[in-house]
């Protein structure tokens, strides 16, 4: 039995549902909306995973096999194929964080890959980003031949990584 004075059980159940009604249901949209990035990005790691290991036996086949390569066509493979793998591990980190933002936040993950706000889940894209811009050059510096190209390349990358960690370090100020 209600308490006279005090509202019963089904209207403080309405008068909650007034107070959150629209905001539950959009919020239950926009999760259910967040499984789409999600789930594609996790397919598209899946996928550079295995592109990563197709041009692994490429390149174990242009090694071994009857063609012969020279150094630097070696070395730019291997690069290209780290630069692959890790540019799966940046879309995995994207799909593990949204995920974590979105869902749950007990997932059994290394110290490094937790992430609990979406500044977290920017702190550790962008560093990956920039590792991943560094083996990029890497990569065009190994089979770079004259001229001043490479200066140019390098300096762009120089800036964008220098942009990057400036806004790192904003983004762990505050």
């Amino acid at each position: 039995m209600d308490e006279p004075g005090k509202p019963s059980l089904e209207e403080r159940v309405a008068e909650s549902g007034r107070q959150q009604g629209p905001f539950v249901i959009g919020g239950f949209v926009v999760r259910i909306a967040m499984l789409v990035p999600v789930i594609a990005l996790s397919i598209a790691s899946v996928a550079l995973i295995i592109y990563g290991a197709l041009e692994t036996w490429h390149l174990l086949t242009a090694l071994f096999g009857g063609h012969p390569v020279t150094r630097d066509e070696a070395i730019l493979l291997a690069i290209e194929i780290v630069d692959l793998f890790l540019l799966a591990t940046v879309v995995q980190v994207v799909s593990l964080g949204l995920y974590q933002l979105y869902f749950r936040q007990d997932l059994q993950l290394p110290r490094w890959l937790k992430i609990e706000t979406l500044d977290d889940l920017k702190s550790k894209l962008v560093g990956v980003t920039i590792t991943v811009l560094a083996v990029y050059f890497l990569g065009r510096a190994v089979v770079w031949e004259t001229g001043v190209d490479i200066l140019y390349l390098g300096g762009a990358v120089a800036l964008v990584i220098v942009a990057l960690t400036w806004f790192l370090s904003k983004i762990d100020h505050e």
